[in-house]
């Protein structure tokens, strides 16, 4: 079963293949960026499928991280994705960002730490989620000012090793500062997080598929601004 997974929604464009049944990734993509999303993303999962030698009618399910993140971004790869998903005939699987880069990380770098999940909004607040060394949340995904998070660690983060992951981790260790059990930084860039995608969504069983919806998921409105009337 080969799963493509898709991320768009962080500092990134990102396309990853992973083959559930052999347990292999099949090829990764990713570039840094923050405009160009739309004109990129096609091509790029037609050269990641041509760098693994399928094509869409190879594909089993098709994952793509719903925010929360830049809100061009995660439409962007959302339309994408349902065409993608409509073309294959394959489900489609919702990932959070936060969850994404949790579950991107070695199993041996968050051994006997606490993790926190830090994504950008291109605003002055962070998207954060506490993570447990094995993955289980702490708690639900909040939207912090960085003033705000040192006593928002203290209120959700236990006492120990911390390790801060995302593309948010460095502004989110310094808004933090001195924490007692050290801080340990894993600066993403999109493929981590298109690959966990990818192995998120191929875990799902039926029923899985069906609670994990991608529709946007957001920690605060859009900064749009509506056309007056008349």
């Amino acid at each position: 079963m080969i799963t493509l997974g898709l991320d768009t929604a962080t500092s990134a464009c990102a396309v990853a293949l992973w083959d559930a049944a052999s347990g292999r990734t099949l090829a990764v993509r990713a570039e840094t960026m923050q405009r160009g999303l739309a004109e990129k993303l096609v091509p790029m999962v037609q050269a990641t499928l041509a760098d693994a030698g399928i094509g869409f009618a190879d594909l089993s399910r098709i994952g793509v991280t719903v925010g929360p993140g830049t809100f061009t971004g995660l439409r962007v790869g959302l339309a994408a994705a349902r065409g993608f998903a409509l073309a294959a005939g394959c489900p489609l699987v919702g990932v959070t960002t936060l969850e994404a880069a949790a579950h991107g990380l070695d199993p041996a770098a968050r051994t006997g730490r606490t993790l926190l999940a830090a994504i950008e909004s291109r605003r002055d607040n962070l998207f954060l989620q506490p993570f447990a060394a094995n993955l289980s949340p702490l708690g639900a995904p909040a939207d912090v000012l960085p003033p705000d998070l040192p006593a928002y660690a203290a209120a959700h983060l236990p006492a120990g090793p911390l390790l801060i992951v995302g593309d948010a981790a460095a502004r989110a260790a310094l808004a933090l500062g001195a924490w007692d059990g050290g801080v340990t930084i894993v600066e993403t860039t999109g493929g981590a997080e298109a690959l966990a995608t990818a192995r998120i969504a191929a875990a799902q069983d039926a029923g899985g598929i069906a609670a994990r919806i991608a529709d946007p998921f957001y920690l605060r409105p859009p900064d749009v601004t509506l056309p007056k009337q008349g």
